[in-house]
Parts: structure tokens; C-alpha cells; sequence
């Protein structure tokens, strides 16, 4: 007695039997091809797990430290504290309304959180490998734990600035309300070039090094540690300062909380350029994600 297989279609796996009675019911997932972006709803069902990521990725980060999340405070205080002694000279201005070590840190802090989220992301695929390999839920979630992650030291960071800015006597106007914005912007161009660069680094592990090289570069094409005025003159400074989408965020983060006026033109410019990143971004990734378990 001959057994028949199940009927198939073409380009499809075969299908699968019915489930016997009292079984739960078989759920079959498939990789989808083309540049469909992943669906929100599907994002929104694994929010849990979104925040378990992120708790993970904190819990691991701290545990065994002295000062726990104190560094997330350290680590811009430290730099502000080398480039203030090395550039306090030469770039700080004896009549500017704010000290040059304070300019620096209100530029430092956005750009750590920019920097971490972005590096961290692109490693997120590559450093949860046991994860992709073993068990199905929507990959976006590990570059978005990441920018997580970097919003958390983020918030102990922005605590640390508006203390110290207190000290001096600089107290932050209404402006500060536009905070939260400002760092939604910067989110999502973060967003974007994490998810990337996170389906990248799966297939080309050059990126682990390309990475954090390029953003080293990329801080000292961003006024986190000088005044933009007597730099972006001329048309090769003008054009960096339209292509950077960082710029115009961190410029208004200070100016948020330093009381001064707001860009808001800039930072439309970065909002839309952050959408494009992230379009193209989770769609290069929903393309090649059906891969990451075979050449992770």
C-alpha cells in the first residue's frame, strides 16, 4: 500500500497535515522575500520581549560594577573633562554666556547616546546569535533593544547635565519641554543605521571595525565639542553640516537646554532624513533577515 505525499505548489513546502484532535493548533512560519518592511503589528505583539531585552542588556552591562549605572554619567564627564583641558584655550570663548566645559558636555550627551545606539545595533544580530539560531521572534527587536539600552544612559546622563548646568547657575527655560523630541529625532536616525548596519555586520564582519572607527570620525564632523558658526563656513562646510543629520539634533538639544532658539527647520531636516534610514534600513534588513541563521 502506497502512502501519497501531500499535494505541493510551486516554489512552496509541502503542506502540512491537520492537527489531531486535541492538539493546539500548528503554526507555520515561512520567510517572506522582496523589501517588505516588517509589519508594526507583529513589533507591538513581541513588546514584552522588547523590554526583556533591554532589562537583559542592563542587568548585563552593570552586574559586577562598582558604580553601576554611574558610568552612564562617567563616561561624557570624562571626555568633556580631557577635551575642556587639551581645547579649553583655544576653542572656549572668555565672553560665551556658558562655561566651554558645559558647551561640550550639552553636545556630549546626545552624541553618546547616538554613538551607543548605533554601535551597539549593529552588533545586536551578530551578539545574539544563540537567539536567531534557536528560537523565531521578529529579529528587528534586537536593534531596537539596543537603542534601548543606549536611552536608559541616556536618561542618567541627561540627570547628571541638568545637575551640573544647576551648579553653575545655568537653569534650563521652557525650551527643555522640546527634550523629548529632540531625542525621538535622534532615535530614529539611530534607529535606521543600526538596523542596517545590523543585517549588514551578519554577512561582512568588517563592519565590526568600520564601525566605531566611523564614528569616532563622525563626532568631530558633529558641534558636540565646538561652535558650528566658525567651522561650516564655505560651501565644503555648509554641505557637511546639511548631510549630517546629527547636527542640527545636537544643536538643538543645546540650545533646549542652555535656553537658547530652537532649529526647527534642522531638525525637520534630520526627522525626514532619519525616516529614509530607517525605510531603507528595515527594508535591506526584512530582505536578508530569512539568512541569519544560516550564515551567522
Amino acid at each position: 500500500m502506497s502512502v501519497g505525499l501531500p499535494a505541493t505548489r510551486p516554489g512552496r513546502s509541502p503542506e502540512p497535515p491537520p492537527p489531531a484532535a486535541g492538539d493546539p493548533p500548528l503554526t507555520v512560519i515561512e520567510p517572506r522575500s522582496g523589501w517588505r518592511l516588517r509589519g508594526l503589528g507583529e513589533l507591538w505583539r513581541f513588546r514584552e520581549l522588547l523590554l526583556f531585552l533591554v532589562w537583559r542588556d542592563i542587568k548585563i552591562r552593570y552586574k559586577q560594577t562598582a558604580i553601576g549605572a554611574a558610568w552612564a554619567v562617567l563616561q561624557p564627564v570624562l571626555v568633556m573633562a580631557a577635551l575642556a583641558f587639551a581645547l579649553g584655550r583655544v576653542a572656549g570663548k572668555p565672553d560665551a554666556a556658558v562655561p566651554y566645559w558645559l558647551f561640550v558636555l550639552t553636545g556630549l550627551v546626545p552624541w553618546t547616546f547616538f554613538a551607543a545606539a548605533v554601535a551597539q545595533g549593529g552588533m545586536s544580530v551578530v551578539n545574539n546569535q544563540h537567539l536567531v539560531t534557536k528560537v523565531y521572534f521578529p529579529r528587528l527587536l534586537l536593534p531596537l533593544s539596543a537603542v534601548g539600552l543606549a536611552g536608559v544612559d541616556f536618561a542618567v546622563g541627561f540627570v547628571g547635565l541638568l545637575i551640573a548646568a544647576a551648579a553653575v547657575g545655568v537653569l534650563p527655560g521652557v525650551g527643555v519641554l522640546a527634550v523629548p523630541l529632540v531625542l525621538g529625532v535622534l532615535a530614529l536616525v539611530a534607529v535606521g543605521l543600526g538596523v542596517g548596519l545590523a543585517a549588514l555586520t551578519v554577512s561582512y564582519r568588517d563592519f565590526r571595525v568600520v564601525v566605531p572607527l566611523a564614528l569616532q570620525l563622525w563626532m568631530f564632523l558633529t558641534p558636540a565639542i565646538y561652535d558650528q558658526a566658525g567651522v561650516t563656513a564655505g560651501r565644503v562646510g555648509e554641505a557637511v553640516r546639511l548631510l549630517n543629520p546629527v547636527n542640527g539634533v545636537v544643536q538643538n538639544f543645546r540650545a533646549a537646554v542652555l535656553g537658547g532658539p530652537l532649529d526647527w527647520a534642522s531638525l525637520a531636516s534630520a526627522a525626514a532624513v532619519g525616516v529614509v534610514l530607517y525605510a531603507a534600513g528595515a527594508a535591506y534588513f526584512r530582505r536578508v533577515e530569512r539568512r541569519f541563521a544560516d550564515v551567522i
